[in-house]
């Protein structure tokens, strides 16, 4: 690995090899010689008769065996990288040499080239994603009824449960999941459509033959694997395409985020931990630290997607009539980070969700600490039942809770509000009794039910329907 130079920390510490693959050299040339035989084929199909199926063969016995240094060499020349390929392709290709890019402009294979990487990418995107919501999945159901405080404001509220909560986590990853199906199967290749979207090109190789023309881009996006071409553009597809993927993997980062910010406060509670290795150091000062490094590093990441979102909507903004080429320097570097960016974050989701440690009794101290506020309306019935006015016993337990809130606050003690409560006749209720009340199952509401039913009818459909995405697991390389 070079040390003088800069290195991406996406590819570097983040991102999958898979991922990157995606992005890379060989995925794009490969791909714009498979598209360069797509044309000709169409071409020769259609009945161009300068076009053989030598030539065709030709081609394809060179398509993945890419002459870098050629293309490199001819680029210093030309400085235009799409026809430094075409010479490069016709020097291993002289039969078919003059018929390569026949009537196409560079965003056929530039732009053609880019959906296809972003739709084998949000393939990718949804197999972990998919699997992140699986692991969810477990998790929720193996703690639906392990009750826990909730919070609103961060302060605490009627107690929950944490698989519960761990459904809220799951609900925004399912929405993600839902608008990624979506727009992945509506992306559209450009097909062929010339310089300024027009055809023209065509009408002079075609001889002003229409019906024959109307035939080129089902047939290319057939051979691609698409069902169909985007129906008008200028040379290249809208930028809003860009900015519709992008805001999917936002999304993704926004709910990884909100999951991660979760977990560092639960972490901070020492009610839930994520995993933490034999030999790994929480602190170059504090040995005893665990840092909760990982989901720390999910919400950085997931800022940078975010923040990322907008370049491609600004660029879409930003485009002139029928072409400019503001867009392209953004576009390689913006598109792709994004993907591998999400790309790192979902590895990290997948490595934290499968090692989550539930501390229970931490999670039942802080819920016992708490539970006698939640109770006053409970005991304040039994009261009620017991012979007492409900409107004198409302007024007599505010004035207790009160009380015990100053001790805890000012005075750093425990929790005595069901010792006071005890001691003070108009409740008519023994100690022995208040504790009786003290069960924090009876205080989740319908959380386990809840888990169940959610699991059952909504995250189970899905993942039996993409079950042969299931089974990935999360690396963290440092």
């Amino acid at each position: 690995m070079a040390t003088d130079i800069y290195q991406s920390p996406l590819s570097e510490r983040y991102a999958s090899k898979d991922m990157q693959y995606i992005f890379s050299q060989d995925m794009k040339f490969t791909t714009w010689r498979r598209l360069w035989i797509a044309l000709a084929e169409t071409e020769m199909e259609l009945g161009l008769s300068q076009i053989t199926q030598e030539m065709i063969d030709e081609l394809k016995a060179h398509k993945d065996d890419i002459n870098y240094d050629v293309a490199r060499e001819r680029e210093k020349q030309v400085r235009h990288d799409v026809m430094s390929h075409v010479y490069a392709y016709g020097q291993q290709c002289p039969k078919a040499k003059g018929i390569i890019h026949l009537g196409a402009t560079s965003c056929y294979v530039g732009d053609n080239t880019d959906i296809i990487v972003m739709k084998e990418a949000l393939k990718l995107v949804k197999k972990k994603l998919v699997c992140v919501i699986d692991e969810l999945a477990k998790f929720a159901d193996a703690q639906k009824s392990t009750p826990t405080l909730a919070f609103t404001h961060f302060q605490p509220a009627q107690p929950t449960t944490v698989g519960k909560r761990a459904t809220l986590w799951i609900n925004e990853f399912m929405m993600d999941l839902e608008d990624l199906e979506y727009i992945m199967n509506s992306l559209k290749l450009l097909g062929s459509k010339g310089t300024t979207g027009t055809q023209a090109s065509f009408l002079e190789l075609f001889n002003g033959d229409n019906e024959t023309i109307d035939k080129i881009d089902p047939m290319i996006a057939k051979k691609m694997g698409f069902e169909s071409c985007y129906p008008v553009s200028g040379q290249t597809y809208s930028r809003k395409v860009d900015t519709r993927v992008l805001n999917i993997l936002a999304g993704i980062a926004a709910s990884a985020h909100k999951m991660s910010n979760d977990i560092r406060l639960l972490q901070h509670l020492k009610e839930v931990e994520e995993p933490f290795e034999k030999s790994q150091i929480g602190s170059s000062a504090m040995a005893y630290k665990r840092n909760p490094m990982r989901s720390e590093r999910i919400a950085s990441l997931s800022r940078y997607v975010i923040i990322d979102a907008l370049n491609p909507a600004i660029t879409s903004a930003t485009q002139w009539f029928e072409r400019t080429l503001d867009d392209s320097a953004n576009k390689r570097i913006s598109i792709a980070e994004a993907f591998l960016a999400t790309d790192g974050i979902l590895e990290l989701c997948l490595n934290v969700v499968d090692g989550l440690v539930v501390n229970e009794k931490v999670i039942e101290k802080h819920l016992l600490s708490e539970l006698p506020f939640m109770a006053t309306e409970n005991i304040m019935m039994d009261a009620v039942k017991a012979g007492g006015d409900r409107q004198e016993l409302h007024e007599e337990i505010r004035k207790l809770s009160m009380e015990a809130g100053q001790h805890v606050k000012k005075e750093g003690r425990d929790n005595d509000l069901l010792d006071l409560i005890a001691a003070d006749p108009v409740f008519n209720l023994s100690k022995e009794e208040l504790d009786a009340k003290m069960i924090p199952a009876d205080y989740v509401g319908r959380s386990p039910r809840q888990v169940e039913v959610y699991l059952r009818d909504f995250v189970n459909p899905v993942l039996d329907a993409n079950k042969e995405l299931l089974g990935a697991t999360g690396v963290v390389n440092v």
